[in-house]
């Protein structure tokens, strides 16, 4: 199995190449050398991970993670088994996200579930979670402190239960036929800023970072987990989602803009995003329906301005790390998180 960089930007990944400084290319070069062999071997679960790994984007939350070892005044190579299990997290979610959603493929290939089955792939998404865990404990072996290991231990485990707790809120909330904006942002700091919050906090944490540096990157990244999301929302209405550009239509997925044009569309607008989000009828003509009153609502954007707001917010955050180069390179990549296909 083989982890390699593609030609093109994953849909929905952030391009990271010229925004990566000389201190970490190698590193993130050594991480996706030892994804590539985490799971060698011919067994369904070696085949499984694999799979999963090889579709693996830019590295995202791998690179923040070593960069905020890097932005508190620490060694990165102690904290590269970590940043090695947070992209087996990161496969790890997607895994299941897969499964719940119904997606038989994702950028371009198969789902680990349609390539081996729905069963079989509820074990690979363990297994790399697991993985996560593993790679965390490693890091006493590359030298960080054992204190610093079980606290980072401990930070993973809350982010991941908050993951759970989001991805169950948003099962109620695409049920509830109730367009909040509130719920929505509460949702989305818990499913997907979680594993950015787990990322930065522990590189921080592990490379031996002071409290108030390990806080402010933990603001950082939960501001730029919301901009990441809401950005994602927009994707599958312009063409260009890793997954189906039908998968939330046909999962009545209430995102960003559609709340946005729910509130600020005319009655007639708003039978019509309720009827895209039903289930019923052709999915494809659904989403083209839906994109259709987005657009005509301003939702899009206003959904484009959301994302740059939480940008602001998380860059903001970093005022109290030390004026480093670090520090000015976690400023880029929140900017090109959102700024991806606008």
């Amino acid at each position: 199995m083989s982890v390699q960089a593609t030609e093109e930007t994953p849909s929905g990944e952030v391009e990271l190449a010229g925004l990566i400084g000389p201190e970490l290319a190698g590193l993130v070069g050594e991480v996706r050398s030892r994804l590539a062999g985490r799971w060698g071997g011919t067994s369904l679960l070696a085949s499984m991970c694999g799979h999963a790994l090889t579709s693996a984007g830019k590295l995202f939350r791998p690179v923040l993670l070593l960069e905020s070892a890097l932005a508190v005044g620490g060694d990165p190579h102690r904290v590269l088994p970590a940043a090695v299990g947070a992209e087996s997290g990161h496969v790890a979610s997607l895994v299941h996200d897969d499964i719940i959603d119904g997606d038989d493929t994702r950028r371009g290939r198969p789902t680990v579930h349609a390539a081996y089955g729905g069963g079989s792939a509820i074990v690979a998404g363990d297994a790399l979670i697991f993985d996560l865990f593993a790679g965390l404990a490693e890091c006493h072996r590359a030298g960080a402190p054992a204190d610093r290991v079980v606290a980072a231990l401990a930070l993973v485990s809350r982010c991941g239960i908050d993951l759970c707790r989001g991805q169950s809120l948003e099962a109620e909330f695409c049920t509830s036929g109730r367009f909040d904006h509130d719920t929505y942002l509460r949702m989305v700091r818990l499913k997907t800023a979680a594993l950015f919050r787990a990322a930065c906090e522990c590189g921080a944490l592990l490379a031996g970072g002071d409290l108030r540096h390990v806080v402010a990157l933990g603001r950082y990244a939960q501001h730029l987990g919301v901009a990441f999301q809401i950005r994602d929302d927009l994707l599958p209405y312009q063409g260009s989602a890793g997954k189906p550009d039908t998968s939330d239509v046909r999962n009545g997925r209430i995102t960003l803009p559609v709340i946005i044009a729910h509130r600020t569309g005319d009655a007639a607008d708003r039978v019509v995003i309720e009827t895209a989000l039903s289930g019923v009828g052709d999915p494809d003509a659904a989403r083209a329906s839906l994109a259709s009153v987005l657009d005509r609502t301003g939702a899009v954007a206003a959904t484009a301005r959301w994302a740059r707001h939480y940008v602001g917010l998380a860059i903001a955050a970093l005022g109290a790390l030390p004026d480093t180069a670090s520090r000015d390179r976690l400023r880029g990549y929140a900017a090109a998180a959102v700024d991806r296909d606008l």
